[in-house]
């Protein structure tokens, strides 16, 4: 339930504006797809892996992923219904999308 059950994208701009909600979020013909992100979890001992980002998640996954992955200046925060929120972001030192999960009990 809640914001997990909208199906599409809720758009702010940097100064939280709201732009869009439930917005379908396509890639361009143009960009390359998005073969591999970084995931790592807030958790002592837990090691960073590299992952195709349908791994990760669903279609939420995998459009965030690739909408950071073409727009590198973008924040993209996917809330999942299994409990999970996942914040993608560009990460230089990587040279590929970054995946934070968090576990809902964490935050």
């Amino acid at each position: 339930g809640g914001l997990t059950a909208v199906d599409g994208a809720t758009i702010i701009n940097e100064r939280h504006e709201l732009l869009a909600f439930g917005a379908k979020i396509g890639r361009s013909w143009k960009s390359k797809r998005v073969d591999q992100i970084v995931v790592t979890e807030p958790i002592i001992g837990s090691v960073a892996s590299i992952i195709h980002p349908s791994k990760l998640g669903g279609t939420r996954h995998l459009s965030a992923a690739q909408f950071v992955f073409d727009q590198r200046d973008a924040v993209a925060l996917v809330a999942s219904q299994d409990g999970r929120f996942t914040i993608f972001a560009w990460s230089p030192r990587e040279d590929m999308v970054h995946a934070h999960q968090i576990d809902i009990l964490l935050l």
